[in-house]
């Protein structure tokens, strides 16, 4: 049976917070992560932190422990400038302590983010990490664990810990391959991306809307519909602490942006509409909708042009990933972590000049790496053909003299 060692301990009071505290302040990595419940709340439920740093690990009982005032020295250390925290896949982790913590905590290392830039897949899972680099098969057995339950087993605990124990190891091996290739200000320029997305995320509910699918099939006033809709979503989801669905479905929003009912028999009308709902808030939906039509058509969403792309660019844009997934192998990067098809797409569309474009694949390392290259292709100043002797894309610049 699975037991917690000598150097992990399970947290579950003020003094034994304290202690570990002390511990943590010495430190200057520590490898952090969460269990938490979302399934019925708009911010999911924190019940388990799990942190390491050298010669320490512990599972803090986050119910036990929240109220006392070391949770706040513990959220103060989070949020130390000179203590790097480590996670894996970390953007839910970085928001609950943002949102716990009242900032968002720097500087941090994402190992599913570096991972990708070394060669080792997009996404990959923490499990098939921690098998590749350190050899190790993780048990999965607790993955579908209520942690909200009480008590928790050894085996519990010891799953728990293994979701940081790994993290540092990972996170050295990681850096060093990142140093080894010349990556290492990439990598610092994806968590910049993401801290500046989680900023934006937090700030801004009129952006929710692009997050709903089929928000780009309206047409630009239902689209302003939308947007202020799903903001008074959000406002209402976050008053009642209740998932956003269980105040009104993503497809019902889209439905009320097309249609927009002026009256409440027209609401009640509606399918998925719930009529409790109605008797709640309807009111403040028609208001809601009412005040979207009424601004202004410079104050309409712009919304992707909804059109087929003709066969021509359609073939441009297959050169393209032929392009950008041939120089991804080249430099063992995960292809996504460096350009999307719409990205691809932008570039084949573009309607304006390359500098006002926007979008990532013409920004910083990834310019460097592949931008310039697309950019020669589209413009005819480089041409690209198939090695008939190993069978890969070949680059060069065509001789115009």
């Amino acid at each position: 049976m699975a037991t917690l060692q000598p150097d992990q301990s399970f947290i579950t009071s003020d003094d034994m917070l304290d202690a570990l505290c002390d511990r943590l302040a010495e430190s200057r990595v520590i490898a952090i992560d969460t269990e938490f419940m979302g399934e019925d709340h708009f911010i999911p439920r924190l019940e388990l932190i799990q942190v390491a740093a050298e010669g320490v690990a512990a599972v803090i009982d986050f119910p036990a422990v929240q109220a006392g005032a070391p949770m706040a020295r513990f959220w103060e250390l989070v949020c130390e400038a000179r203590i790097e925290k480590v996670l894996h896949a970390g953007r839910q982790d970085l928001e609950l302590f943002a949102h716990h913590a009242g900032r968002l905590p720097k500087p941090f290392f994402d190992t599913q983010i570096a991972a990708a830039m070394v060669g080792y897949g997009a996404q990959t899972a923490y499990a098939n990490l921690v098998q590749r680099v350190q050899g190790v098969k993780l048990d999965k057995a607790h993955t579908f664990t209520n942690w909200s339950q009480r008590p928790l087993s050894q085996e519990q605990l010891v799953y728990a810990l293994d979701d940081v124990t790994f993290l540092l190891p990972i996170h050295r091996h990681l850096r060093q391959k990142l140093s080894v290739m010349g990556r290492l200000e990439w990598v610092d320029e994806e968590f910049s991306r993401l801290e500046v997305s989680l900023g934006a995320q937090a700030r801004d509910p009129q952006e929710r809307y692009q997050r709903i699918r089929g928000w780009d099939s309206l047409k630009p006033r239902a689209a302003g519909v939308l947007r202020d809709l799903a903001a008074w979503r959000e406002g209402e989801a976050r008053r009642r602490n209740v998932p956003r669905g269980r105040v009104m479905r993503d497809e019902v929003l889209v439905q009320l942006a097309r249609q927009t009912p002026r009256t409440l028999e027209q609401l009640r009308s509606m399918r998925g509409m719930y009529s409790s709902e109605v008797e709640r808030n309807g009111q403040a939906l028609l208001a809601t909708m009412q005040q979207a039509l009424a601004r202004p058509e410079s104050e309409w969403p712009d919304v992707p042009r909804d059109r087929k792309p003709d066969p021509e660019s359609t073939g441009i844009l297959e050169l393209l990933q032929a392009v950008l997934k041939s120089r991804a192998a080249v430099e063992n990067i995960a292809p996504t972590m460096i350009a999307t098809s719409g990205d691809l797409q932008a570039l084949v569309e573009r309607a304006s000049p390359v500098e006002e474009l926007d979008i990532p694949v013409l920004r910083g390392w990834r310019r460097q790496l592949v931008g310039e290259t697309l950019l020669n292709v589209l413009s005819g100043d480089l041409k690209v053909w198939i090695d008939p002797a190993v069978g890969k894309l070949r680059f060069g610049h065509l001789d115009r003299s």
